[in-house]
């Protein structure tokens, strides 16, 4: 990967800003990363290594900090261990139960244990530290069942031509005593089409999308006059056809968001500065368009001049958007009430993208934290051969750190007033991100570390709060340092049915045989498979070769349907061998599926979770990796109504078996 080698004292400068000079690959093999690219990185990071001139200057000053021994801006502390820190210092409460008791002591070399969880304040003479104490672990979630769902395939005979929140609530309801759903993410989109249809691509991650409102189950609704609610009710799309039209659905919900705002007087939604930010780009990009970056100069951060005077002139717009955003947190907080009522063992898991759209309202209202010119990737492996870019831009740790993780805690504590749980996208985010910088190929790139004791501080303090657990997405990448670390904070990982293999006897590479579900780890949240892979029926018909054979996505389709049918036949294997199928040469599509979730609730796994396509009959995968508009990703309803799935008997034998073999406790 590397022809201009990095040299003793580029490295020394790297290691301090938490840039990576090499990595081990998928085989443990070590790659080293080309000078220039470091050098682009630490440049992102506002460190001048431009020439030898400069990379003397930064190296004098990366001596000088590391000689100081001052502590860092923020420290993430457990509060079941001492921590050092250097010097003597005052600690004061900031937030939480200590701080309403005035709590305040005198440190002399270290941080006790024993601190309440919460925010601190640490003053030495060295400066002034946010230090953020945590629990050592989360507690033990129940052993228990549940749907994994796309929130946007749920679509009923109420809903307005896209899953919504009154579905979710009929599913939690009627859901044959599943005690867990897990949900695609929930983010807001830019509310101007051209409506993004990845609900990984968010606008922010802090808010919620309007597209997921019940519009009949607004209060407005119920309070209108018969006039507006006629109007309304006109505005219904159908849910047609086999994939779904998010700016026709978005156009229709923001009409009948507009008609019931005018109706109820035209709340403001009591906006608190945050939610104002918010809802002024959403304002602003409805006047100058869904790119931030090519507004006037004097609008494009919130600060800006320009950007009181718009307030001023586009405050019924900002009353509107706020208000909207009010609405999705009431029915939020309904569909988790709802999750109570049903005795759900542990309730709503929402999803948490890695990142955001570098032209969204989050990269608008924390450019200061977020590197612009970089996106988030991976870098090459057996998969993705030049590596991947997300689009999405990474935090930088610098600006994190000396904020006090403040946009992280955020963004955690929005998602979780209204989560039992959370699921981290791409959980090795908290310990380091593959950043390529803006024009630059996958491969150019290299991992930044980021401060996981803080990360995690920050993210166990939330759902400590919250009463929440947490989930980190592992498909088989994370390193094996991270999932200790995950385990011994009680994080649970991801099995996923696909990739849980055995190491192979010959090789010690993780591509052996199935690993049975016995043998899969307890600390984990286990699924059949991932809106990144193929459906359980895809998988048994090879949908996933087909359709990528179609597409021009495979070097050699042949030999791919080869693997897919050895894959195929492995699993049929695995099931006779774990008695849940009599035959593999008998049994029809519906059958496999069925023993299939006799495999999964047979796993050590502590959740356990079923997904509607597969039990449906639907083979195409929700999210084809490498496609953007030659397959309608993140477009695909399921094949039935709500209505219909719950009547239907493959849903209530899966049911069955999952209630039978991982029975909440209740």
């Amino acid at each position: 990967m590397t022809s201009d080698p990095v040299t003793p004292e580029l490295a020394e400068i790297a290691a301090a800003h938490g840039v990576a000079t090499s990595y081990l690959d998928g085989t443990r093999t070590e790659q080293r990363i080309d000078a220039g690219v470091v050098r682009r990185i630490l440049g992102l990071l506002d460190v001048d290594v431009a020439g030898p001139g400069a990379e003397r200057v930064a190296l004098a000053g990366t001596r000088e900090k590391a000689s100081a021994r001052t502590p860092p801006p923020t420290i993430g502390h457990r509060s079941d261990r001492a921590r050092p820190v250097p010097g003597r210092g005052r600690l004061t409460a900031t937030d939480g139960r200590p701080a309403e008791d005035g709590w305040a002591r005198d440190v002399d070399g270290e941080l006790p244990a024993g601190l309440e969880p919460g925010r601190y304040l640490l003053e030495t003479g060295g400066g002034r530290s946010t230090v953020v104490v945590a629990p050592p672990t989360l507690p033990d979630p129940p052993r228990t069942w549940g749907w994994m769902l796309q929130l946007y395939a749920l679509h009923s005979r109420s809903s307005w031509g896209i899953g919504d929140l009154g579905d979710l609530t009929d599913l939690v309801r009627g859901g044959y005593g599943a005690g867990a759903v897990l949900l695609n993410p929930l983010h807001a989109i830019t509310p101007v089409p051209p409506v993004q249809p990845s609900p990984y691509t968010p606008s922010s991650r802090r808010y919620a999308t309007p597209l997921a409102l019940r519009i009949t189950d607004l209060p407005a609704y119920a309070t209108a006059d018969a006039a507006t609610r006629a109007e309304v009710d006109a505005l219904r799309p159908e849910t047609t056809g086999d994939r779904i039209a998010h700016d026709r659905v978005w156009a229709a919900k923001r009409s009948a968001l507009e008609a019931l705002w005018r109706s109820a007087g035209h709340p403001d939604g009591n906006p608190d500065a945050d939610l104002t930010s918010f809802a002024t780009y959403c304002a602003l990009a409805e006047r100058h368009g869904g790119r931030w970056s090519l507004w006037p100069d004097d609008l494009r951060r919130p600060d800006a001049a320009g950007v009181p005077v718009a307030q001023r002139e586009l405050a019924p717009r900002i009353a509107f958007h706020s208000w909207v955003q009010r609405q999705a947190e009431a029915q939020l907080a309904g569909v988790r009430a709802a999750a109570r009522e049903a005795g759900m063992p542990v309730g709503v898991i929402h999803d948490l993208a890695v990142g955001c759209d570098p032209e969204g309202a989050d990269a608008w209202m924390l450019q200061d934290v977020l590197a612009l010119d970089a996106t988030v990737g991976a870098p090459p492996d057996a998969f993705n051969q030049r590596g991947q870019t997300w689009g999405l831009p990474p935090w930088r740790p610098d600006r994190l750190a000396r904020t006090g993780y403040a946009a992280f805690g955020d963004m955690t504590r929005a998602l979780l007033s209204h989560a039992d749980g959370l699921r981290i996208d791409h959980v090795m985010g908290l310990w380091r991100l593959w950043w390529v910088p803006a024009g630059e190929s996958a491969d150019r790139g290299t991992y930044v570390h980021y401060d996981a004791d803080a990360m995690l501080a920050v993210l166990l303090l939330e759902a400590h709060r919250a009463g929440a657990l947490v989930v980190g997405e592992d498909l088989g990448t994370v390193i094996p340092e991270i999932r200790e670390d995950m385990a011994e904070r009680n994080l649970l990982g991801s099995t996923v049915l696909w990739f849980s293999r055995d190491p192979d006897p010959e090789t010690g590479g993780d591509d052996g045989p199935l690993r049975p579900p016995s043998h899969w780890p307890e600390r984990s949240v286990a699924t059949i498979s991932t809106h990144d892979l193929p459906t359980a029926p895809g998988f048994l018909r090879g949908e996933h070769v087909r359709v990528r054979a179609e597409l021009g996505l495979l070097d050699d389709p042949a030999a791919e349907e080869a693997k897919a049918a050895a894959e195929r036949a492995e699993l049929l294997d695995l099931l006779v061998t774990e008695g849940l199928l009599e035959s593999p040469d008998e049994a029809d599509e519906d059958t496999v599926v069925v023993a299939l979730h006799g495999l999964l609730a047979s796993a050590r796994s502590r959740i356990v979770l079923a997904s509607l396509y597969d039990v449906l009959g639907e083979p195409r995968q929700p999210n084809l990796p490498g496609t953007v508009d030659e397959y309608p990703n993140w477009r695909i309803p399921l094949p039935v109504t709500l209505e219909e799935a719950l009547a239907d008997d493959r849903v209530r034998r899966v049911a069955e078996v999952l209630n039978r073999r991982a029975a909440p406790q209740r």
